[in-house]
């Protein structure tokens, strides 16, 4: 009885360990969520469920470009990122152990480096080559902080990958286009979707960079808010951060359960 009541008990902690990480992880999120409702603009007093920051949100043009700007470059960034990175991942799988193990160690360096020093680093150089800050230069610096992340993201499923595979189908006549994305490209594709998803979300998130690369007249969601930091922050900003993230959310959801409905 006293095993039993030791292993009741060390289960219960275990959980309640559990519980508290996760209030700790989402009760902020969830508060942001409740105020986003509120028809109130304070944020200790509850005014009245509404959905007027809703409507809001979408009749603001300033909020519509920056959301379109973040999107449209977390997307472009992160398409060719993953082109470049899976093309990057194949050729360091392809080589020796030590020059493979010096380069994943140069690919580890960006995502090692403080965003500080990437953000001024890349804005030194724009400047230095005549390029005017703007679109492009925020998504030139987005496509390089995202290809270190599908490289990793790629590297795992190319290990696993059977290399006589690709040879057989060469030797029976396949080009090398297609032998790899009709044998190759099928087994590294959960990695190159990881890849392309770690890229977006890194893309949607960041700030730091974008903030020393973007130049004056475009704003992302991010730089817009910190902009607003100052004058007090809009609870229709709430309403976009919930939505985002039940976006995130629905995203992830497809992505882990779809391929276990497809082993059913």
């Amino acid at each position: 009885m006293t095993g039993k009541k030791t292993g009741l008990l060390k289960r219960f902690v275990q959980d309640f360990y559990l519980v508290l990480i996760l209030v700790f992880l989402y009760a902020p999120i969830a508060t942001m969520a409740v105020l986003s409702f509120n028809s109130s603009k304070s944020r200790t007093q509850w005014g009245g469920f509404t959905t007027r920051w809703y409507t809001e949100l979408f009749s603001s043009s300033t909020i519509m470009t920056a959301l379109y700007n973040t999107l449209l470059i977390a997307f472009l960034s992160s398409i060719i990122a993953v082109i470049i990175g899976t093309a990057a991942a194949i050729a360091i799988n392809n080589m020796k152990r030590v020059p493979r193990t010096i380069v994943m160690g140069i690919t580890n360096i960006p995502m090692l480096n403080a965003d500080i020093v990437t953000g001024i680093s890349l804005m030194l150089a724009f400047i230095a080559f005549g390029i005017s800050l703007g679109f492009k230069t925020i998504l030139i610096a987005h496509i390089t902080f995202n290809i270190p992340y599908v490289i990793l993201s790629v590297m795992p499923k190319l290990k696993q990958t059977d290399k006589s595979t690709y040879e057989a189908a060469m030797d029976l006549g396949a080009t090398p286009v297609y032998a790899f994305f009709k044998v190759v490209f099928p087994d590294i594709l959960p990695g190159v979707l990881s890849g392309f998803l770690l890229a977006f979300t890194m893309s949607l998130d960041d700030f730091i960079i974008t903030h020393f690369t973007r130049g004056a007249g475009i704003n992302t969601l991010s730089t817009l808010i910190y902009s607003e930091v100052r004058r007090g922050i809009k609870p229709s900003m709430y309403a976009l951060s919930t939505i985002i993230f039940l976006t995130v959310l629905i995203l992830l959801l497809i992505t882990n359960f779809a391929p276990k409905r497809k082993k059913h």
